[in-house]
């Protein structure tokens, strides 16, 4: 037992290090190469690459925090694509925690070691950076309370140069505070369509303010996971191990959730689906394999109120014998070679885009999702996947493609197939990267244009 949690800490551990270093080049501290293999190195990528019109440019990225969530981690992404072309890129985050933080130390040392600039949020050399980069990027909404506290009077020479990266969905995000000086930026990037006309009708509406020229780029699977994905050994052997971990059978069938545990995700709704999809199996006397529901996510060290509800329902209900509870990680490879089902509930109006669908989708998974947010612009129903409504009404339809699900494995593997096929024509990081590229020509080209330029 001791052997195979060491076989699976070590699994865990490389794919996390893989997402970290997601498009990372060959950097100046990397001491696999001398300085000639280096310039070679980004020499080539900037040829390649659709970001290669980057080189030598000076990029400011500016995150809100620096954490395992996913909009620090896409920032991140974005700056090694960056360095690989030759790009000097700097990094800023605004709100750091107290004290020590080895998840934020980790980070950080990974950006050093890959060329990044790490800078402190406020000071002269701050404000130097921006007022001297050739664009500036804003991560998540919240980062622009950056702007005013930090650059005060000189505001108005590095708007012209901002380009907003949004990933959130919610209502409370939409505070005069955060965006006030969104109007002005050069542009706005959204991860999905539906998202870009919320923001833009929601800022409208609440704030009576507009939108800048808004883009909405969907993701792209890192290169990293997909070859994990497509490689079939390391798939059967994770697989393997991780089924064992967990102590179930081969044959049996898993549904999983893998995202934060909180409310918006929808993990106490995805349980009460579980739990009637089991009761209509029994019911309807239907032979299936033994099916399981898989958390990932949890947090077991805080414990939340949330998290304890999801807990006590899984005991009330006799089911915790087909309930598991997997400790939050980066490292998701391991486990969408080990589920056979992804469900993305993530509820009100959805995800602004869901990375871990398109994950999901590359290791040939059908995903069940709620019909809401980017999950709609991913998940094409009846084909890659099913969707269910948001809310309390989902439950129910859940449930039965829950059913639907393992009572016809010709489905899953049709949907899985389709699914995959659906990431290699549009989810992959090229395609990301050319989006991007895109939207960096435009807002380069504009900001030249401005008179504080």
């Amino acid at each position: 037992r001791l052997l195979l949690l060491l076989l699976v800490a070590v699994a865990a551990s490389a794919f996390t290090a893989g997402y970290l270093l997601r498009g990372a080049p060959v950097g100046p501290c990397d001491t696999r190469g001398d300085p000639v293999d280096v310039a070679t190195a980004r020499a080539g990528g900037a040829a390649s690459s659709p970001l290669g019109f980057m080189k030598s440019k000076l990029v400011l990225l500016v995150s809100h925090e620096l954490s395992l969530s996913g909009g620090p981690l896409l920032l991140m992404e974005l700056a090694f694509l960056l360095r690989q072309v030759g790009c000097q890129v700097v990094w800023i985050t605004n709100q750091r925690p107290e004290g020590t933080n080895d998840v934020s130390y980790s980070l950080e040392h990974k950006m050093l070691n890959h060329g990044v600039q790490v800078l402190p949020a406020r000071g002269q050399e701050a404000i130097e950076t921006a007022l001297k980069a050739d664009l500036v990027i804003l991560n998540t909404a919240v980062a622009g309370k950056w702007l005013d506290a930090v650059l005060k009077d000189n505001v108005p020479q590095v708007l012209p140069k901002i380009l907003w990266w949004i990933h959130e969905m919610r209502g409370h995000y939409f505070k005069l505070e955060y965006v006030k000086h969104l109007p002005l930026v050069a542009g706005a990037m959204i991860d999905s369509h539906i998202t870009v006309e919320y923001w833009k009708t929601r800022t409208h509406d609440r704030l009576n303010i507009q939108m800048p020229q808004t883009y909405a780029v969907h993701l792209g699977n890192s290169k990293e996971l997909t070859e994990v994905a497509e490689d079939n050994v390391a798939r059967r052997v994770l697989r393997e191990h991780i089924r064992e971990f967990l102590g179930v059978r081969s044959e049996d069938l898993l549904f999983a959730i893998i995202n934060s545990v909180s409310r918006g995700k929808g993990q106490d709704l995805f349980l009460q689906a579980f739990h009637q999809s089991l009761q209509l199996i029994q019911h309807q006397k239907l032979k299936v394999p033994k099916v399981h529901a898989v958390v990932v996510g949890s947090d077991m060290s805080a414990q939340t109120k949330f998290e304890t509800q999801l807990r006590e329902f899984v005991a009330k209900n006799g089911i915790h014998d087909r309930v598991h509870f997997i400790n939050k990680t980066l490292a998701v490879a391991p486990y969408l070679a080990a589920i056979d089902v992804l469900v993305q509930n993530s509820q009100a109006r959805g995800e602004c885009f869901g990375r871990i669908t398109i994950e999901a989708m590359a290791f040939k998974l059908p995903v069940l999702g709620t019909a809401a947010g980017g999950t709609t612009e991913i998940v094409l129903d009846g084909s890659t996947g099913l969707l269910h409504p948001a809310g309390k009404e989902g439950v129910t339809p859940l449930a039965k493609n829950m059913v639907r699900l393992a009572s016809h494995v010709e489905q899953r593997v049709s949907m899985g197939n389709k699914g995959y096929a659906r990431v290699k024509e549009r989810f992959m990081e090229h395609h990301m990267a050319e989006r991007i590229a895109v939207v960096l020509k435009e807002v380069l080209h504009k900001s030249r244009q401005h008179p504080h330029s």
